[in-house]
């Protein structure tokens, strides 16, 4: 049986670093394929009696198709239909602020860019026409707050099942007046406790200063807030882990992202760390 892995996504998400991790574990790998070739290239290469072919990981471009998808899902649910292909499609998103950084940061054209389109809107027409798409993945990564060593496993994780009990929990911190996160599986509100920012000689500090974390561990609903939280958390990452999930993401927002969430993200992280060993931890709102 032919193992055909389709990977998709966002530009600017980490596709290519998901064909490099299959690329590395003997799959055969086709990068930026327009959709439109798909099937061609597909029914060539399983008419092909060779072991080279196996294992199949293909990025697929959808740029191509860009009014309906409707083409490729259509495809798609054809394949599955085969008695000689195990396929999965995985979808690779990020958060929409965070791709404009890494775009900005690389000096990178998006591939819709162009004169009169801005990245953002670039960015935002290629979630759209992805949509459907997205909504048909086996699995859809978000690498938001992922570094390469950590999307390489969660890749490895859904396509050989490679890190079976080996969640990895990632906890990050937000600021609501900056909209709520994309994508997380639990979402904490901390707003209701005192805030730092009303307090002129500490404000400029964030949560990982210490003027901040000596304000805040003095306040008794600091604390409480914190043990629920980690109790919470506590009861349910291991039950979470032995269900064979890849990751688990922890969202903590308060107004700005820079006090309260900061600090109660470092300091639940610090706790998870003792008892579970991949803890990936973010600062949205301080670009860390």
């Amino acid at each position: 049986m032919t193992q055909v892995t389709i990977v998709t996504g966002l530009s600017g998400s980490g596709k290519s670093v998901a064909l490099h991790t299959l690329e590395d574990d003997g799959f055969h790998c086709i990068d930026n394929l327009p959709s439109d070739l798909l099937p061609d290239v597909i029914d060539r290469l399983l008419a092909i009696d060779s072991h080279v072919y196996d294992k199949l990981a293909i990025g697929v471009d959808m740029r191509s198709e860009r009014d309906d998808a409707g083409g490729l899902l259509k495809f798609l649910e054809n394949l599955r239909a085969r008695t000689e292909v195990e396929m999965r499609v995985l979808f690779l998103d990020t958060d929409r602020r965070t791709l404009s950084q890494r775009f900005s940061e690389t000096r990178r054209r998006h591939p819709l860019s162009t004169d009169d389109t801005p990245l953002a809107t670039a960015i935002d027409t290629e979630a759209r026409l992805l949509e459907r798409v997205k909504s048909a993945a086996d699995q859809v990564i978000d690498t938001t707050s992922l570094n390469l060593h950590e999307l390489r496993g969660i890749v490895r994780h859904h396509v050989d099942g490679e890190i079976e009990n080996n969640l990895l929990v990632v906890l990050q911190s937000f600021g609501f007046k900056h909209g709520n996160p994309v994508s997380t599986d639990f979402m904490f509100d901390v707003r209701c406790l005192p805030n730092p920012y009303w307090q002129p000689e500490i404000r400029h500090h964030t949560g990982k200063d210490q003027p901040i974390i000596d304000f805040l561990s003095a306040e008794p609903d600091v604390n409480d807030m914190y043990e629920h939280i980690y109790q919470f958390l506590s009861h349910w990452i291991p039950l979470f882990n032995a269900e064979n999930r890849a990751y688990l993401t922890i969202s903590i927002g308060c107004t700005g992202g820079r006090h309260r969430s900061v600090y109660l993200t470092e300091r639940l992280a610090e706790a998870i760390r003792a008892s579970h060993d991949h803890v990936s931890l973010r600062h949205r709102e301080l670009g860390s």
